[in-house]
């Protein structure tokens, strides 16, 4: 891969290009994007968001990012735990999405929650100004991931933490060949006839295994500077929870 080149799913784009590609697939999916979670994830999704929170550990009167928050549900479990002397963001990059996150927390009495356009990797923020940040299924999406990861510390305070949730790569042998199978075979067909997106549903599945596994994860968050990085594997290790410290 040259330096101006990055990957878009399987395919070679130039670094330019990417995000605009990145931007196109979640304006397709983003008003079918919540039922196709459940598909996806037989609504296992539900439960990974709530075991990252507890990792999180939101405070009352915490600043939280809820960094690519799209449709909101990760914001919706952190809204009571951080309470009204908190500070919640949503931070996305794409509007479809945004507009989404928007109107389900608006829905669910959540109208204080601001939603605000933003780029992974230049945060609108000042250094050491949130106790948290959490980033869910965005990461592999970002085209410069050390960037983002250096900019979720940088805005930490001390003290604060980082949280990763990532699909990931399976640690045993035949899940990940019947994962491989679900996601490449499966997968686009389900995008097909429920969000009448086949390819969207390919890019997705195809960005999920381009993105760096457990390991090499843990090391980038190391080399941005986040303390004491760990890991947990989720369901065999087809989604894990990243965690770095800041002191």
């Amino acid at each position: 891969m040259s330096d101006d080149t990055t990957h878009f799913g399987f395919k070679q784009v130039r670094v330019e290009e990417k995000a605009k590609q990145v931007g196109k697939v979640f304006d397709s999916v983003a008003s079918s994007y919540d039922v196709m979670n459940d598909l996806m994830s037989l609504g296992i999704h539900r439960l990974w968001k709530r075991v990252a929170i507890e990792y999180l550990a939101p405070r009352t009167g915490h600043k939280v990012l809820d960094l690519a928050g799209g449709t909101g549900d990760l914001s919706l479990l952190i809204r009571p735990r951080i309470g009204d002397s908190g500070k919640l963001v949503i931070g996305d990059i794409n509007h479809a999405m945004l507009a989404v996150g928007r109107d389900r927390l608006i829905d669910k009495g959540a109208s204080d929650v601001p939603v605000m356009r933003m780029d992974a990797q230049k945060l609108p923020f000042a250094e050491n100004s949130l106790d948290r940040v959490i980033i869910g299924f965005g990461l592999r999406n970002v085209t410069d991931k050390d960037a983002a990861l250096a900019e979720m510390r940088r805005v930490l305070k001390p003290g604060g933490r980082a949280l990763v949730l990532e699909f990931s790569k399976p640690v045993f042998d035949p899940l990940a060949k019947i994962y491989d199978l679900y996601s490449f075979k499966l997968l686009p067909k389900i995008g097909k006839f429920v969000a009448k997106d086949e390819d969207s549903y390919r890019y997705l599945a195809e960005s999920i295994r381009m993105h760096p596994d457990q390991h090499t994860l843990q090391s980038m968050m190391e080399q941005a500077g986040f303390d004491e990085v760990r890991h947990v594997n989720l369901t065999g290790g087809i989604v894990a929870l990243h965690i770095g410290f800041v002191r």
